[in-house]
């Protein structure tokens, strides 16, 4: 298979859970900050905040004693176009990403897109396996798929 190579490294071919996995440490000190940072996302509608990134699943992991942080992501984009979409994101929002808190993140890692993914790819691990259910189906489409299947039964619990 010929590498492709895309604005920001190798293109890696989608998989049935695409996305990525990102393992780096922390630092020291910052699992605290990490966590008040997340809680204070507790009040706020993910669902419309992190809509351009096409997520199905986001899991942040801090473990080994505070010192490392996993990031896992199940997105329905390309790589490019999420690093793009990410830094987009956190810009606008005016916050500072949760990758602040790990060790080597590059200064300019929320504004140029490049420096955020090369830290992403010299971080990241690749799964040697990977199942999904629902394979090649969007976020989108699954909520479209949820919707219609409510607005059906609200149909029938009328007819009755």
């Amino acid at each position: 298979m010929q590498e492709v190579v895309g604005k920001y490294g190798t293109i890696k071919p989608k998989t049935p859970a695409n996305g990525f996995t990102i393992i780096a440490n922390l630092k020291p000190g910052h699992a605290d900050l990490m966590r008040k940072q997340q809680a204070e996302l507790a009040g706020l509608d993910l669902d419309e905040i992190l809509k351009p990134l096409k997520l199905h699943y986001l899991r942040w992991i801090i473990f080994d004693n505070d010192t490392r942080f996993m990031y896992i992501g199940i997105f329905d984009t390309d790589f490019d176009k999420y690093t793009e979409d990410a830094v987009m994101l956190f810009s606008s929002l005016g916050r500072a990403s949760i990758f602040t808190h790990l060790e080597g993140f590059p200064e300019d890692g929320m504004t140029n897109v490049a420096s955020f993914a090369k830290f992403v790819r010299d971080h990241q691990c690749d799964s040697f396996f990977e199942y999904a259910r629902y394979p090649g189906v969007t976020s989108e489409e699954i909520l479209s798929a949820l919707q219609v299947k409510r607005s059906f039964s609200d149909m029938l619990d009328h007819m009755q």
